[in-house]
């Protein structure tokens, strides 16, 4: 008999050979039910071979939970590369491929009773039954006011069972099942109108035209690096409608959940006769609705599918089309095992699969940017706005002197910032205000002695939350009450420090009494939906000034503002990562793009403590070809991505010490045979050394290539037995290294 290799599920990289009947249709990718000891399991057959002597007597699998693979030979190999790159157990990937909702047998489609009418009654009969069975005939009654008669057995009512099945028996209705989708916005009350094509200008016409042609014939990734509001997006949606007009199916990947519903808004409006083969993947679906999209996307009800970076795993038959919107943001890259990058695997997958691969940013990432200098990428530019409207001024406001002048160390807003808010109040015009912190204030000191309240838990200063009137660990959640006076020296005069979004509401209301304003981040947009509805009433202009975090920062389209500032500009510019200049750069020209997308002039504050600083600089000019090469200079001189491959090796337990001596010892063997061209740090703390009470240690690796680096380290990692309480994670290409 034929044997088939499964990958067992669990937490334990498990793979074993087992024998199959020549009549069972097992393939790779099928999953199966298999004897496992004294129990049963379920897994996923690996590969099938051919009959052969294993040396060993295999055990027969008990039988197929589906006759057809859930994964294709293409996924599969995918999976793979992918366990092999970042160094990840194969079982781990394939959970992130078929996610928990697909594998369990616990999860299945939904559906209901459905009453149909099966043939139109007579009049005299409908006379009849309204003097024997009244209720008969309100069935009959309401059946034939549907335009497809058929109603759901739950609206009829109590006691309309009896009715239903005389009726039944008759043979004037059928009762069936019928599967019910559970639809992620069904509870969404926003109308879709259906939007036409907008004409191009001659740099979107091109953009598209090479675009059509990576369709036709699929060959190297392609960047479209567009400023904002440079019309990417229609780029993206007439490629969209080329592919699905060649028979094919578009994948299309945000980097945030929040920005999922107006990309799928915008896809359903301009795809209204196909809105049911728009299928939205990420995170925040519940398991009900994971499972039926999933399956919708599988069987090829739904040719366009929307969603966060594991969207990139989605089972589309004739994939012609993948688009990587914000190719520069750090959130497609994953944070757990397997630790990959959204981008990178879309582009592999669309070399595996044969197909086009557009990655769009105004401020692309150096490492695609470099790919696209050393020809291994296309470049195509939209560098003027689809409305032909200049790019916003940009005044950046030195904070030294403003607190200075307002004899205020604690200043949030300068004069400039202020007076620019009640213009576009009286104007009717909107603003944003984008700070990178949330919470209150930044923690809680004591000005006699200097304590300020830790997290007990983690290295790092508890926020003040006013909402909540609690000390919060951003890190691992730990909430404690807050001190009427200090804990180590017991004087009352504790004070807060700093700012975060919820300080700057607070004192907005007082400036400028007569604006409605609103708060965009993690607290306040807990329950579900609210980030939509929120988002949709500064649309529709009831709100005049919206604070937010990096959920405003990019990808949002709303004409009114003319107005953004950009408070404590440089809050992530001295964080010890090589890449902060370029996320400062990044940010500041995402969040300014935000301003002057309609008919109206746009105008930026960025208010900062160090103005010279390069990338606000550069940043303030949109100068984003002056920004790489400085950067790209700085990165070859010390052999930083994108001229070689960076890694992350970091060990954690709960004790200090064993944690640095495990890492000591593994630092020790990674030097022993190491590949040429090799680098390896000292064995140091990691920036924040304790986390979700853990003390954490790392070395930083790297090598011009990546395989040999993580074949090196998994080598090392597989024959050094960890003590129980120690746990190494690997981070290949890694994006933190705090």
């Amino acid at each position: 008999m034929p044997n088939a290799r499964v990958l067992i599920d669990g937490p334990s990289e498990l793979v074993f050979d087992y024998s199959f009947p020549d009549e069972l249709p097992v393939r790779p990718g099928c999953r199966v039910r298999v004897p496992l000891r004294n129990r049963d399991a379920t897994g996923t057959v690996l590969s099938t071979a051919a009959a052969e002597d294993l040396g060993f007597a295999t055990r027969p699998l008990h039988s197929l939970i589906d006759p057809e693979p859930l994964l294709t030979p293409e996924l599969l190999e995918l999976a793979r590369w992918i366990a092999q790159y970042y160094g990840s157990s194969m079982e781990s990937v394939i959970r992130s491929l078929l996610p928990e909702s697909v594998r369990s047998e616990e999860h299945s489609a939904k559906s209901q009773k459905m009453v149909r009418l099966l043939k139109t009654p007579l009049p005299d009969i409908l006379e009849s039954l309204g003097k024997k069975a009244p209720k008969q005939q309100l069935i009959l009654t309401r059946l034939l006011r549907e335009s497809d008669h058929k109603i759901l057995l739950a609206e009829l009512g109590k006691g309309a069972s009896a009715s239903v099945k005389a009726l039944e028996k008759a043979g004037l209705v059928a009762v069936q099942e019928e599967a019910i989708r559970r639809e992620p916005d069904a509870d969404s009350q926003e109308q879709v109108i259906e939007s036409q094509p907008l004409a191009l200008n001659p740099e979107q016409a091109q953009a598209l035209s090479v675009v059509r042609d990576l369709i036709d014939t699929p060959g190297k990734p392609l960047l479209l690096l567009g400023v904002t509001g440079s019309g990417k997006t229609e780029v993206y949606l007439q490629a969209a409608r080329y592919a699905l007009d060649q028979g094919k199916t578009v994948l299309v990947l945000v980097p945030e959940i929040s920005l999922t519903p107006q990309t799928v808004r915008r896809f359903k409006a301009r795809f209204a006769a196909l809105i049911d083969q728009v299928a939205v993947l990420h995170s925040h679906l519940s398991q009900g609705e994971r499972f039926d999209e999933w399956h919708r996307i599988r069987s090829g009800k739904a040719r366009i599918v929307i969603g966060a970076r594991s969207a990139v795993f989605a089972p589309l038959p004739d994939l012609g089309l993948i688009l990587v919107d914000e190719e520069h943001d750090n959130s497609y890259k994953q944070d757990t095992t397997p630790r990959y990058h959204g981008r990178d695997v879309a582009v592999l997958r669309a070399h595996i699969e044969k197909c086009a691969v557009v990655l769009g940013s105004a401020t692309p990432s150096l490492e695609t940017f470099h790919h696209c200098q050393e020809g291994k990428y296309l470049l195509q530019r939209l560098n003027q706005r689809a409305d032909s409207h200049s790019m916003p001024l940009v005044r950046v406001i030195d904070m030294r002197l403003e607190q200075q002048k307002q004899k205020n160390s604690n200043t949030i807003f300068s004069d400039k910032l202020r007076q620019a808010l009640e213009l576009r109040l009286e104007r009717g015009e909107q603003s944003i205000l984008f700070l990178n912190r949330r919470g209150f204030a930044r923690s809680l000191q004591c000005p006699a002695c200097g304590h300020a309240c830790q997290c007990p838990h983690c290295a790092i200063a508890l926020t003040y939350h006013r909402t909540d009137e609690r000390l919060m660990c951003h890190i691992c959640g730990y909430q404690s009450i807050v001190p009427r006076k200090c804990p180590e020296c017991k004087d009352p005069s504790i004070a807060l420090q700093g700012y975060g979004t919820q300080k700057v509401e607070e004192v907005l209301a007082k400036l400028i009494p007569k604006a409605r304003v609103a708060r965009i981040d993690a607290d306040a947009m807990r329950k579900k939906n609210t980030l939509r509805d929120m988002l949709n009433a500064f649309r529709s202009k009831k709100i005049d000034i919206l604070i937010g975090t990096q959920m405003i920062a990019k990808g949002l389209h709303f004409p009114n503002v003319t107005l953004v500032g950009i408070l404590n500009a440089d809050i992530g510019l001295h964080v010890p990562d090589f890449r902060a200049s370029e996320r400062t750069f990044q940010l500041i020209t995402q969040v300014a793009g935000r301003a002057g997308r309609g008919e109206l002039e746009g105008e930026v504050i960025v208010q900062t403590s160090t103005p010279h600083a390069p990338a606000i600089q550069f940043a303030r000019r949109h100068d984003f070809d002056g920004f790489s090469e400085q950067e790209l200079e700085f990165r070859r001189e010390f052999q930083f991505p994108p001229y070689g491959r960076c890694a992350v090796l970091t060990v954690r337990s709960t004790h200090e010490r064993r944690a640095e001596f495990t890492l000591q010892t593994l630092h020790r063997r990674l030097l022993e045979n190491m590949p040429p061209h090799m680098n390896i740090s000292e064995p140091l703390p990691s920036p924040l050394i304790r986390s979700h009470g853990q003390f954490r240690f790392q070395i930083t690796l790297r090598c011009p290539q990546a395989r040999p680096l993580t074949n090196h380290v998994q080598a090392v990692l597989n024959r050094t037995p960890l003590p129980e309480d120690v746990i190494a994670t690997f981070d290949m290409d890694a994006i933190n290294f705090t």
